[in-house]
């Protein structure tokens, strides 16, 4: 089991007690402290001296990637699996997913189902992922069908793959189970195996804008890969800079152009100076995804609050913003009015 985790003190005595209680004991917990600043290495370190079978590593907050290649680069097991430092596996959670690994030989990604609980551990709902194995690859070509938590891999496979790819930032997921399902079966057990919280902390604005960017650009190198053309994503060390000049020539500049725009949905971003080109938006390279569509009404709503920063007037924004998704359209705009927006 590999978990990542930085500053996770409130919730990480819960996940590993989880782990480390599981009904199958076979195991190696492969902890990975990305840079932590609160009591996360003090708790780290007082499980290990409990339970041997507690592994710490450290990565100088080098992020997510980073944390999470080292745990797969020193894993010593046939299989990888992931939890992150906020959420909790049932007890039964590695035994069940062995189990199917087990029994079917060309399932290279297995994920599941989750009870959803608040930041106080209280049930809330439930995520219930596709569970079809054909229809999830489908699936992957335009949104992600896994609980990232809920995983469990091959380990030989996922090296040969090459691991985690540091240019998808916030989607590094979706992009290593696009390459999975390249060679392999992917499935969701349809039982709820973690308990996954929902929290403050989850997702930002910044957070979910970058998402859906690299998100997009994981779909586009699937693409090129389908159709027998070099991975455009070869040649990226790291996240693309939207507002690097030089992002406007490579193989993603039509998805840059386009989140030049999409990025004014986030209400801390810095506008430019200036009117700002809508094109990418009303005719994207590709269709936008619901969360793009989301993402775009906020950023049209950004403009309406700044007039004359797009090359449209307020009637044809506020059109477009409802064009998009009416209800929605609607309930932004009265949190607009209401101050809440």
């Amino acid at each position: 089991m590999v978990l990542p985790v930085r500053d996770g003190g409130p919730f990480l005595r819960e996940a590993l007690d989880s782990v480390l209680g599981q009904d199958m004991t076979d195991l190696e917990l492969l902890a990975v402290d990305d840079g932590s600043t609160d009591d996360t290495p003090a708790i780290l370190a007082a499980a290990a001296a409990r339970d041997p079978r507690l592994r710490l590593f450290a990565t100088g907050g080098r992020g997510l990637v980073a944390a999470l290649n080292t745990g797969i680069d020193a894993a010593r097991g046939d299989y990888l699996a992931r939890l992150d430092a906020d959420d909790v596996a049932m007890p039964n959670r590695l035994s069940r997913q062995l189990s199917a690994m087990t029994a079917r030989p060309r399932l290279g990604l297995l994920g599941a189902w989750a009870e959803t609980i608040d930041a106080e551990g209280r049930p809330i709902g439930r995520l219930t992922p596709e569970t079809d194995p054909h229809r999830l690859a489908a699936i992957l070509e335009r949104t992600n069908p896994f609980i990232h938590s809920s995983l469990m891999l091959r380990t030989d496979l996922v090296r040969r793959l090459g691991g985690y790819r540091a240019a998808f930032e916030a989607a590094e997921d979706h992009d290593l189970w696009l390459r999975i399902a390249e060679v392999a079966e992917v499935a969701n057990l349809p039982e709820p195996l973690i308990r996954y919280r929902w929290h403050g902390g989850n997702v930002t604005s910044r957070k979910e804008v970058r998402q859906c960017f690299s998100v997009r650009l994981a779909c586009r190198a699937a693409a090129a890969r389908r159709a027998g053309l070099p991975d455009p994503a070869d040649a990226l060390a790291g996240p693309p800079d939207l507002f690097d000049p030089d992002a406007e020539h490579g193989p993603f500049a039509e998805d840059v152009r386009l989140y030049r725009v999409l990025a004014l949905a986030d209400s801390s971003a810095r506008l430019p100076a200036g009117p700002i080109g809508l094109g990418p938006l009303l005719a994207p390279p590709t269709p936008l995804s619901h969360r793009e569509r989301k993402l775009a009404q906020k950023a049209l709503l950004t403009l309406m609050k700044r007039p004359g920063s797009g090359d449209l007037g307020r009637p044809a924004l506020l059109w477009h913003m409802v064009r998009l998704h009416p209800a929605r359209a609607v309930a932004l705009a009265v949190g607009a009015l209401s101050g809440r927006a």
